[in-house]
């Protein structure tokens, strides 16, 4: 459904990633981890088009789109939500589901509540609010609610757009112990033919939500595996999980 083929980026002489091939089959969870400064973030800017490889390709469900920008790489069913909130304050969070949900249903033109005026529309809005849990805040304003919710906004937003593969860079960043079970458990219950990629710091949902662990270090691929592979290796524990021990 998504992979890489001996991806590529350097800022200047600093290379950032270095051939990271990576394979996503349709439905996979799969969680990147890694040291600050391994490359995660930028991997992502590269699979969704912010940044274009200086050597490599993206391939989307058998497609190349290393070249398409952001829009197009979207249309095809690439989706990104990001560790600061991209969210539109001053409109609902019903309002702001129902902009997502106008480019799933080709009305993205329409803004606000001519989005919402469609029915294609307001079902998408109320599947996803379901999905996500937040039916009871979709009236709020943006600037009203907590941090919390627009964590789950965020990833509402995205699902909205129907995409085929969601990435999520830290979705529990910032949110308190209690969130970061619900977020957890929302996270598991997310259809199982939706592809997702995550970047994640909480080490019990990674493990816990994965298929398939990756681990960059110095934008290099250095293990590829199943968590309870990854739970046993020392050059995980070495490079990235310090003190941190079996569960």
């Amino acid at each position: 459904m998504l992979e890489t083929r001996n991806l590529n980026k350097s800022f200047g002489a600093v290379p950032v990633t270095r051939d990271v091939s990576l394979t996503l089959e349709r439905g996979e969870r799969r969680v990147i981890l890694g040291p600050n400064g391994a490359g995660k973030t930028t991997l992502f800017n590269l699979l969704v088009g912010e940044l274009r490889p200086c050597g490599g390709s993206v391939h989307l469900a058998g497609e190349d789109v290393t070249t398409l920008p952001v829009a197009r790489r979207a249309r095809r069913g690439l989706s990104r939500s990001y560790q600061k909130n991209t969210l539109f304050d001053g409109l609902t969070v019903e309002e702001n589901l129902g902009l997502a949900a106008a480019v799933a249903t080709g009305h993205a033109s329409r803004l606000g509540g001519d989005s919402l005026a469609r029915p294609e529309v307001r079902e998408i809005v109320a599947e996803v609010a379901d999905q996500v849990n937040l039916t009871a805040h979709l009236h709020a304003r943006v600037n009203e609610v907590s941090y919390g919710i627009r964590r789950q906004l965020e990833v509402g937003v995205a699902l909205a757009t129907r995409p085929l593969v969601l990435l999520m860079d830290e979705p529990t960043s910032g949110i308190g112990p209690e969130m970061s079970k619900g977020f957890h458990d929302m996270l598991k219950d997310l259809p199982r033919d939706l592809t997702l990629l995550i970047i994640e710091h909480d080490m019990d949902i990674a493990f816990d939500v994965a298929d398939t662990i990756t681990v960059l270090n110095y934008g290099e691929v250095v293990f590829d595996g199943l968590p309870e592979a990854a739970r046993g290796s020392k050059l995980l524990k070495d490079i990235y999980l310090g003190a941190w021990e079996d569960a």
